[in-house]
């Protein structure tokens, strides 16, 4: 579907260019030639034919064209039926600045990293609980405004395995852009492994200080299965799979982990994270630690 729209661009720039040639070529000839003396039903004969020809055939020509290009790459684009396949349903919902994937299938949430399988259409139903967002993912075409009270459905199809970046396209406050989503198509049995992974896992709190760090503070936005049921920030079930943190601020690693904890309003200032200034550098170690097994 990426590659139909492609077409679709290099069409409408291949004939701008046709067009922006042919302009020019007869803007030099006027320049360079010798004018000539017409009769005034002469002149009133050339003036219709360039009315006619360039105010009437050309832009006719040139959008029948058009539409010729885009409405069937248009067309795939919406939500239509399809004849024995049942497109995957996947739910991403835009926050400031994050994004929320929920696949309703199976139950499976995750946070700022999207996975879909190859050769199968996806519907991908967004929507915002804050302002507005537009998902956009330039590899695989197409993008669609993310409204509060709304949702829009976009269809997607991935022909080929590979990681893309997908990113908010609507101004959406000061961390707009940080706000970077991980894509990611997978052959279909990868696709289902990934899936079958995570659902129904569960995982054991953090013991000592740092579970009580975690109960108090942190389990009270984030939902981590098994652990806590926070729903106002990442669900962070699988964290320690995803390539970065902060939905593209710091890669996710030991050192970057900690780090987020420690230095997050300074890293991606203005996001609802509260700091961790009180809390004593130890403990936010042991609670790194954990975090790092939040994994299926």
């Amino acid at each position: 579907m990426a590659r139909d729209v492609a077409n679709v661009w290099w069409a409408m720039f291949g004939f701008s260019v046709v067009v922006l040639v042919v302009v020019s070529a007869l803007w030099i000839y006027a320049m360079l030639r010798q004018p000539r003396t017409h009769t005034a039903e002469e002149a009133k004969r050339i003036n219709r034919h360039w009315i006619i020809g360039g105010g009437l055939i050309l832009p006719t020509v040139s959008i029948i064209a058009l539409l010729a290009f885009g409405i069937p790459t248009g067309r795939g684009m919406l939500p239509l039926p399809v004849e024995g396949e049942q497109p995957l349903r996947i739910q991403v919902i835009g926050h400031q600045w994050w994004w929320e994937v929920r696949y309703p299938e199976s139950g499976v949430v995750t946070a700022n990293q999207f996975i879909l399988p190859v050769d199968r259409p996806v519907d991908v139903e967004v929507t915002s609980a804050d302002v507005i967002h537009s998902f956009w993912v330039p590899r695989l075409g197409g993008k669609l405004d993310m409204v509060p009270g709304r949702t829009n459905t976009l269809r997607l199809q991935a022909s080929q395995t590979g990681v893309f970046r997908g990113q908010c396209s609507e101004f959406c406050g000061s961390q707009h852009a940080h706000m970077i989503l991980h894509v990611e198509a997978l052959e279909t049995d990868a696709f289902a492994s990934w899936i079958e992974a995570r659902a129904g896992r569960e995982h054991q709190p953090p013991s000592g200080a740092a579970g009580q760090v975690f109960d108090e503070r942190c389990g009270q936005c984030h939902r981590v299965a098994g652990v806590s049921d926070g729903n106002r920030a990442p669900d962070l079930s699988d964290l320690a799979t995803r390539p970065t943190l902060g939905a593209g601020v710091i890669a996710n690693d030991a050192e970057g982990l900690r780090r987020w904890l420690s230095d997050h309003q300074s890293l991606k200032h203005g996001i609802a994270m509260p700091r961790h200034d009180d809390i004593p550098e130890q403990t936010l170690g042991q609670l790194a630690d954990w975090l790092e097994t939040l994994a299926p």
